[in-house]
């Protein structure tokens, strides 16, 4: 079986505050782009997961995200057989894509076929909250609202195929770390209004779905520990895009662009800068058919 795994970028992202659990209460937009692994899966006949890739960079052993989303399927029904899963990376680790999330749901749900465990979406979502707070939204796709750690969705009318520029420093942003920064930032700042009614852009998107105001609460934290990231935001929106923004803690930062020669004309000129990928916006239809393309 081989099967997609598309990335995402967060259109918006919300920090609300800290929860007892460790996370932090969000209000995030979550929306799929084309830019995908694959990942092929095939029978071991001894009975193991194997997990391999072709990025050196990331480890393919028991602690991988492929490996635990089988692991935690297998540990529910312990009579399921070995399987071994190939993945071609296409999505570079670190950078708020959400490729390991991603490989993770696409993982869950391939063993779920393959396997015949009958689990319906609601189950294997479970599963995948445990796994990451991303994970859960990889098994829906498109435009959602996510809430609480960013795992509890809310699917909304998707935006149009719009073209989307990615640009991949060459380093990572730790989630962790971003967090705590932002935290403790806010701690040490005056006392004002958060983003969990009236003055969230997030809420004001639902009214006039427009993209420019949207904004990434992290995105200052994330500038103080990289001000790179700032001259690429600076530079996709000079050339066009309506909406520019770090994904996640980072460290890729996104444009999104009305006219894709626009788009293809600013992937070119940051590519100057770092690399870049031309992508565009999927919807949950076309989600739902591309992961399941070639099975």
């Amino acid at each position: 079986m081989r099967i997609k795994s598309l990335a995402k970028v967060n259109l918006g992202l919300e920090v609300l505050g800290p929860r007892p659990d460790g996370y932090h209460d969000l209000r995030t937009l979550f929306q799929s782009v084309s830019l995908a692994d694959e990942l092929f899966f095939f029978p071991d006949d001894g009975g193991r997961i194997v997990v391999r890739g072709d990025d050196p960079d990331i480890a393919w052993d028991e602690s991988n995200l492929v490996h635990r989303a089988a692991s935690a399927l297998r540990g529910r029904h312990p009579g399921a057989p070995g399987v071994r899963v190939e993945v071609r990376k296409r999505i570079p680790p670190g950078k708020g894509l959400g490729g390991g999330s991603g490989n993770a749901a696409m993982t869950l749900l391939a063993l779920n076929t393959l396997w015949s465990l009958g689990l319906d979406r609601a189950a294997l979502a479970d599963i995948g909250r445990r796994l990451g707070a991303d994970v859960p939204y990889f098994l829906e796709g498109g435009l959602c609202l996510g809430e609480e750690r960013g795992d509890k969705l809310t699917p909304l009318e998707d935006l149009p195929t719009l073209p989307v520029v990615i640009l991949l420093p060459p380093f990572s942003c730790p989630t962790a770390e971003i967090y705590a920064a932002h935290r403790l930032g806010r701690e040490a700042a005056p006392p004002k209004l958060t983003s969990r009614g009236e003055d969230s852009k997030i809420v004001r998107f639902f009214e006039k779905r427009e993209l420019r105001f949207l904004e990434n609460s992290l995105e200052a934290t994330v500038f103080r520990f990289h001000p790179r990231l700032q001259d690429l935001k600076a530079l996709l929106l000079s050339r066009g895009a309506e909406l520019s923004l770090v994904t996640g803690s980072g460290s890729a930062v996104f444009g999104v662009f009305r006219d894709r020669g626009q788009a293809e004309e600013a992937r070119e000129r940051a590519e100057r800068e770092c690399p870049a990928v031309l992508a565009e916006t999927v919807s949950r239809d076309r989600y739902g058919r591309e992961i399941r393309a070639g099975v």
